[in-house]
């Protein structure tokens, strides 16, 4: 396995953990998803570093970056990519690749600074939004149902379940006092992910790199949002993974990896 180095910079007030992955070649800034982490992209980056240079970092409100942010803004964590990107890739035009939450920050980055990105790969991340608001409070009651702190691993998995979701989320469990807890907090989240609801339609047809979006078999969004991306913006090139879920960077790895290689290529 690769080396990884993790740095801890500041943006703005906010700490900010970024992981270089190893490789050489050309750049590539990886972006989780919403209550997820850098750590359960390392698959995906361990398979590109022998072609690329690969960074990582943990969004803010996530991970090993600051977990209670005054600013969750969709320009704050677009802003917090663009130092990452202007610090460990100075010079050079980064290809994007982010699921979710972390699609939404890349493509909002892309259409703003075209001049730092060389491409962009989304998976199951979309521009329209949603028009129901429950759906950001569903999420975060969801986060905040958790009966923490959880004694151990076993009583996490006992209530989150053995998936590949919930296995992600319990190697991410942080050890405290108390018992393991998440590295974010159920309000930040859904803060974070309301943000994300809003259609951003304008940036979305503005967007003047080379795109691929990834839809999963098993993913969130019905065969009409999936075309919707290209019927906007008509240069867009849609894959849809034969297997997998929203995380399908998690339960069809090899679809996903194979798919993202080809699209960086």
């Amino acid at each position: 396995m690769t080396q990884h180095r993790r740095t801890i910079i500041d943006r703005d007030g906010a700490s900010l953990a970024v992981t270089e992955a190893g490789g050489s070649g050309p750049a590539v800034l990886l972006l989780h998803g919403l209550a997820g982490s850098s750590r359960e992209l390392m698959p995906t980056a361990e398979a590109l570093v022998d072609r690329h240079r690969v960074l990582l970092f943990d969004q803010r409100g996530h991970g090993h970056s600051t977990r209670r942010p005054d600013d969750l803004s969709r320009d704050a964590f677009v802003a917090d990519a663009v130092t990452v990107i202007e610090r460990f890739a100075p010079d050079e035009r980064v290809a994007l690749v982010g699921q979710s939450m972390g699609a939404h920050t890349a493509f909002l980055l892309a259409s703003r600074r075209p001049d730092l990105v060389s491409r962009l790969v989304m998976l199951e991340g979309h521009p329209a939004g949603s028009s129901d608001p429950q759906d950001a409070a569903d999420l975060g009651a969801f986060f905040a149902s958790w009966p923490l702190p959880f004694a151990d691993v076993a009583a996490a998995r006992a209530f989150l379940g053995d998936s590949p979701l919930s296995e992600a989320w319990i190697a991410d469990l942080e050890q405290t006092p108390s018992g393991l807890r998440p590295r974010f907090d159920a309000d930040v989240m859904q803060a974070s992910i309301t943000a994300v609801r809003e259609p951003r339609w304008a940036e979305w047809e503005s967007l003047a790199v080379p795109t691929t979006v990834v839809f999963a078999a098993r993913g969130m969004f019905s065969a009409e949002q999936q075309a919707e991306p290209a019927a906007r913006r008509p240069a867009t090139r849609i894959q849809i993974l034969p297997e997998g879920s929203h995380d399908a960077h998690l339960d069809a790895v090899e679809s996903w990896i194979g798919t993202l290689r080809e699209a960086l290529a």
